[in-house]
């Protein structure tokens, strides 16, 4: 059947891990409420903290406001359906919110990746350029560049959706996933789907590697600017910086190239393997990345521990 806009379709259901029995559902519902509750409150402390403190009101932070903003929005956009089907046995959503979870997953995925790139950016200027560094990095900067990051992730993203939603959907309606994507989706259209799926792969593909580029080109970079440090103190000093940032980038890279390239050389997993590992890169790095702001990160360390030292002195004054 050749594509057309009629679709037979009101609704998809979401299957999840389709090897998971009924008597797990409860768990694995409590888990994933869990994962979105930690997300939630590590995200929102991270800024508050930002908000109420100006130290730490610069730009390597202004650029991490707009991932916890990603992580918030993305965990928020594929939770609370998942959790629903296992807590309520609700797996329904209807044809156009399936196509709205699509568009937001994969928007939000790459505005991720875009903004880990202009904060490897960051790092490659205070590192490279340290004296230039603040005429490089102004908050006019810094906007246009957040702006950018934001924007430019629209039209790959609305692209997929525009070609994947005419497609005719007149069959089966169960989306083996957690969550709709474009892959779950397509497969399921009574069409040749080579012909949607191979274009969405490669707009896949550039947006995840033009990031990567950009990072690799710029650690590489800062790598090799390090190695003229003459001090072995300075080098682990100037390392430290990065440290966090190459941590949220191998969390939010590796299992995405991982599974991009298995998947493409014909290495083959059970589909709840594939889930398990697709869920754990998607929630993890969310409700991780504060943590590894927090403690990975000197400035906000200091922020915390003159926050947790006055709530003690306050406590302290309390006592009779």
């Amino acid at each position: 059947m050749s594509a057309g806009n009629v679709s037979f379709i009101k609704d998809f259901v979401i299957v999840g891990f389709p090897g998971l029995q009924s008597h797990y559902y409860g768990l694995v519902s409590a888990v994933l409420f869990f994962v979105y509750v930690c997300t939630m409150v590590g995200n929102a402390v991270f800024f508050t903290l930002f908000v109420t403190n100006k130290s730490l009101q610069k730009p390597v932070y202004f650029f991490i406001i707009n991932l916890v903003a990603c992580d918030v929005l993305f965990s928020t956009t594929i939770l609370p359906k998942i959790i629903s089907r296992y807590w309520f046995q609700d797996g329904s959503i209807s044809f156009l919110g399936c196509f709205l979870q699509m568009f937001f997953v994969h928007y939000f995925g790459t505005v991720s990746s875009n903004v880990l790139a202009l904060m490897a950016i960051d790092r490659f200027a205070a590192v490279c350029y340290p004296l230039q560094y603040h005429t490089i990095m102004t908050n006019r900067n810094v906007l246009i560049l957040s702006f950018v990051a934001w924007v430019s992730a629209y039209v790959p993203c609305l692209s997929m959706i525009i070609r994947a939603y005419p497609l005719p959907y007149c069959a089966e309606n169960t989306i083996v996933h957690c969550y709709c994507d474009h892959i779950s989706i397509t497969t399921l259209a009574c069409t040749d789907r080579a012909l949607y799926g191979f274009p969405a792969f490669v707009i896949a593909l550039v947006v995840l590697l033009g990031s990567l580029v950009i990072i690799v080109f710029s650690y590489c970079c800062i790598f090799v600017a390090v190695l003229r440090i003459s001090s072995t103190k300075g080098r682990m000093k100037t390392l430290s910086t990065c440290s966090p940032q190459l941590i949220i980038i191998a969390l939010f890279f590796l299992p995405r190239c991982f599974i991009y390239l298995s998947s493409n050389i014909g290495l083959k997993f059970s589909t709840d393997l594939r889930l398990i590992i697709i869920m754990l890169y998607s929630l993890l790095p969310p409700m991780i990345n504060p943590l590894i702001y927090c403690w990975r990160t000197e400035e906000v360390k200091k922020v915390l521990k003159i926050l947790f030292q006055n709530k003690q002195i306050a406590f302290t004054l309390q006592l009779p």
